[in-house]
């Protein structure tokens, strides 16, 4: 919230939807909770299309490495650490990547990101031809993919809000992972084929060929340019420093990646942990051998994509928090069911199942996240929500594999099931989400304070409260929800000063990185920043606004 006074603006009435900027409103005939409703906005289609080809590659990619790798060792760690290698990246570098999403052209990035994972499928496709191919080489080139779409995710994300309004966020991202999920059964069933009857290879060369087209097609979406900042672009360290800040005081944000990396860190053993347990059971038919990784993999996806066919039901009938909980029950239950399946049609009756809560619970804790991010953190935001996701998935992929290496793969199944529930049972308890949704939508409430010969260094911020003490208490409780208010939108210090001589006097200090710093917290206000000064104006005895005095910190 800005630091100066104005009067503030009218407030929403309780009916209205409050969209970000850009957004392009939903077509009229569209009901907000049909599910292919979006698909109805142009540019998100584009985007969709290329997302469900790209999603596509990397199955295909994931498969073909996994397979690869059994045939390269026996080692239970080295075939679980694909999984790892493929999602560390996210967790790693999700954080710089969120940051760049942010401050330079989404269009031009996500570009970028393309391309970066159709030359690694190239090496790939090289690698494999030239029979160079061994187990670390194989981790390095996945761990390479995965580093372009820890790039990618977080500006995806980002870019979702932009063409689509709110009321239909929560069906563009079950099509998100409809996309997800129709490419887990697409993809495998693809590279199991070729696998099967043309080789490895010709899968990576399949991958390299859909990547660079996708890439292609997206130099056709022409996005329209956002106006030029005059504050200029934002250093990535500062940027990165603004967006953990953000989550960090955001309980919603806080509650929602607690709830992400417990879920994932439980779910990652299925996947983990499948080309092993695929070899445990015999084939039906013509399905064997990779046919049965790849028939278990493509029905964890069906199962998802019937899970979002009725994800809008299923969103209506239980409460988010009551959602997060059964969809990790029986993700759960599914993966007991995978370890102690006796055949492979029961097998693939459990992997549906999971499919189905993995879609539904992802789907509910992204939307929180989403609901939870102002536009202009938004790719940070999202890209630490990825980055818990993948956080918990490589943790658990090596602890699961581990487990698996010193006693079994069934034993290892069981035991991340009945841990996923005690821990997400522990979060939801310690980690509450109780606080009410705020209107993030960007306020223009008040012009920035001119400067006409700015100083380097520190800017300090005084603004002077006259309260009644007999409402100190309630003040100081209310004055924490202004410092999480600052520190989100960039502060680098806050704290609350009381007077000695006159009780009724108290001082907020805020401290920002420089000046243009300063400047760029009077762009991140929100409506529910401006309902918040109003709260505590209520509280100044003064028919005068508190007197607000900026200094500049001097060696």
């Amino acid at each position: 919230m800005p630091d100066h006074q104005a009067p503030l603006p009218p407030t929403p009435s309780p009916g209205r939807i409050l969209e970000e900027p850009g957004a392009t409103p939903a077509p009229q005939a569209s009901r907000p909770d049909s599910t292919w409703a979006p698909l109805r906005t142009p540019t998100f289609r584009l985007l969709w299309s290329v997302t469900l080809v790209a999603n596509i590659c990397v199955w295909m990619n994931d498969v073909a490495a996994a397979w690869m790798m059994t045939s390269l060792t026996t080692s239970p760690v080295l075939v679980a650490l694909v999984q790892t290698a493929s999602t560390l990246p996210v967790f790693l570098l999700g954080l710089p990547s969120g940051a760049l999403a942010d401050i330079l052209d989404r269009r031009r990035y996500f570009i970028f990101t393309q391309f970066w994972v159709a030359i690694v499928a190239v090496l790939l496709c090289a690698a494999v031809a030239l029979d160079a191919m061994s187990a670390p080489l194989l981790l390095a080139l996945t761990f390479a993919n995965g580093i372009g779409m820890a790039m990618r995710w977080p500006v995806f994300s980002a870019l979702i809000p932009e063409v689509i309004s709110k009321p239909l966020l929560p069906s563009a991202m079950a099509l998100n992972a409809v996309a997800m999920n129709a490419s887990r059964i697409v993809g495998p069933l693809v590279a199991g084929a070729i696998i099967a009857s043309a080789g490895t290879l010709w899968v990576f060369v399949l991958n390299a060929l859909l990547s660079i087209v996708a890439g292609f097609i997206l130099l056709r979406w022409q996005r329209e340019q956002a106006a030029i900042n005059p504050l200029g672009r934002e250093r990535l360290p500062s940027a990165m420093r603004v967006g953990l800040q953000f989550v960090k005081e955001s309980p919603r944000m806080r509650a929602v990646i607690a709830r992400t990396v417990s879920f994932f860190f439980m779910s990652t053993a299925i996947m983990a942990l499948l080309p092993l347990t695929a070899k445990r059971f015999d084939g039906i038919g013509f399905i064997s051998g990779a046919g049965v990784f790849t028939v278990l993999l493509a029905s964890m996806g069906a199962g998802a994509i019937i899970g979002a066919m009725f994800l809008p039901r299923i969103r209506q009938a239980l409460p988010s928090e009551a959602l997060v909980l059964t969809g990790t029950c029986l993700q759960a239950a599914s993966t007991i069911g995978v370890a102690l399946a006796p055949n492979l049609a029961l097998a693939i009756v459990c992997m549906m199942i999971a499919g189905l809560s993995l879609l539904s619970t992802a789907n509910t804790l992204g939307v929180k996240a989403q609901m939870a991010l102002p536009n202009w953190v938004r790719a940070r935001g999202m890209s630490a929500y990825q980055m818990s996701i993948m956080g918990g998935m490589a943790l658990g992929s090596a602890l699961w594999g581990k487990i698996a290496s010193l006693t079994s793969v069934p034993a290892s199944l069981i035991t991340a099931a009945i841990t996923g529930v005690v821990c997400m049972l522990v979060v939801q308890r310690v980690f509450l989400d109780r606080q009410a949704l705020e209107d993030l939508s960007p306020s223009k409430a008040w012009e920035p304070p001119k400067h006409s010969q700015p100083e380097e260094g520190r800017v300090v911020v005084h603004i002077e409260f006259i309260i009644n003490p007999a409402k100190a208490k309630r003040f100081r409780t209310l004055m924490q929800e202004s410092r999480r208010s600052r520190m989100r939108q960039g502060a680098l210090a806050w704290r609350m000063l009381h007077s000695m001589e006159r009780p009724e006097r108290y001082v907020e200090e805020i401290v920002d990185e420089s000046w243009i710093e300063h400047l760029r917290r009077f762009d991140r206000v929100t409506a529910a920043d401006v309902a918040l000064r109003e709260r505590k104006l209520a509280f100044h005895v003064l028919d005068t606004p508190p007197r607000v005095t900026r200094y500049f910190e001097t060696d």
